[in-house]
């Protein structure tokens, strides 16, 4: 096997970094703000943020109470918020309850807090089977439910965006609230997993 072939770039690699230096070459773009960007959404940007809002309910109820009442005024003491959700709802999962969030119109997601959505968050088939047979398809995507639990979907739109608060597993009482967030899956705040250790 050729090993130059192992050092080669990706082609969509190579093809971003030509247009970023034909952009800076022109002076439409600085190459100081493209790092800053892409630093951007490297660490502040994605489920990280999310797990670490997550983690801080689990620590401090009244952080958890604040999120509960206005989910982005919240996120926003963890410098975490942006334009793409002018109201974040955050709904608890509980042993009786499991919420669920699903957009049925396009993919409406809270990106400043979970980051870029899944590909299958955006298909027809999540999108309609969430809605319709919400147990079977969470059971399909491995998270299979005690039937005695009630399961609620909620409904992103463009004002309003869903995060879910999922149950603290068992066992996790001395755990720093870093540890507790390096648990948190992105799936887990749609609500299609739970958290475990």
């Amino acid at each position: 096997m050729d090993n130059h072939s192992n050092t080669e770039k990706p082609w969509q690699a190579v093809r971003t970094e030509a247009v970023e230096s034909l952009l800076v070459e022109l002076g439409v773009i600085d190459s100081a703000r493209v790092d800053e960007f892409v630093r951007h959404y490297e660490e502040k940007v994605g489920p990280k943020g999310g797990a670490r809002v997550v983690a801080r309910a689990w620590m401090d109820p009244d952080f958890k109470a604040r999120l509960m009442a206005d989910g982005l005024a919240a996120c926003a003491e963890l410098g975490l918020g942006g334009p793409e959700t002018e109201k974040l709802h955050v709904v608890e999962n509980s042993a009786t309850v499991h919420n669920a969030v699903v957009c049925t119109l396009c993919s409406c997601y809270p990106w400043p807090i979970l980051g870029v959505p899944p590909a299958w968050y955006k298909s027809s088939a999540y999108r309609s089977r969430m809605v319709r047979e919400p147990r079977r398809l969470l059971a399909e995507m491995g998270l299979v439910l005690d039937p005695a639990v009630e399961v609620r979907v909620w409904d992103s739109v463009s004002e309003i965006r869903y995060l879910v608060l999922p149950e603290r597993p068992a066992g996790t009482e001395s755990f720093t609230e870093e540890q507790l967030a390096s648990l948190v899956s992105r799936d887990a705040m749609i609500g299609v997993a739970k958290v475990a250790l």
